[in-house]
């Protein structure tokens, strides 16, 4: 995400956040866009704009909307109607669900969302254009980059945007 909005001329940082990890624990990161000044604070962020929820069990976990702003936007991965979400975490948010999962099985043939997350993001934000995001996920992926890019395309197509309340 970073990589993409720089190239579009914003100010951009991203950088993840690891406690005492086990392999397979929850893991924050934390993306800083600007389209106009450069970022400099470089502390984890506590009040976000957007929070993006790639594994649905997080839902159950974790309190995924600590410190995301009335108003603000929740992204998931999930299978659940957004009346199930919101009856489980409110309606002071706005709302984009997506079955990532179900997506990367279906290109990548594994469970891994991370791109196809990005492009559930993309589509809920606006903030970047598609194109913006294939050549960094072509020189992280390699030989996987298209299907990468592709997950990341009809995640783009198929997220369901509700605002809040």
């Amino acid at each position: 995400m970073a990589q993409a909005a720089i190239s579009e001329g914003k100010y951009a940082q991203a950088f993840p956040s690891f406690g005492p990890e086990r392999r397979g624990a929850p893991v924050l990161s934390f993306d800083r866009i600007s389209e106009s000044r450069p970022i400099r604070v470089r502390a984890g962020v506590s009040q976000p704009d957007v929070v993006v929820v790639l594994d649905p069990s997080l839902l159950y976990t974790a309190n995924v909307t600590s410190g995301l702003k009335e108003g603000g936007l929740l992204i998931i991965n999930t299978r659940k109607s957004s009346q199930d979400i919101e009856a489980k975490l409110g309606t002071k948010w706005c709302l984009a669900t997506i079955d990532a999962t179900k997506i990367a099985r279906e290109v990548l043939g594994v469970p891994i969302v991370n791109t196809t997350m990005i492009g559930a993001l993309v589509k809920a934000t606006g903030l970047l254009r598609l194109e913006s995001l294939e050549e960094p996920i072509k020189a992280k992926f390699g030989r996987l980059g298209e299907r990468n890019i592709k997950t990341m395309k009809k995640a783009y197509d198929e997220t369901w945007l509700k605002e809040s309340g």
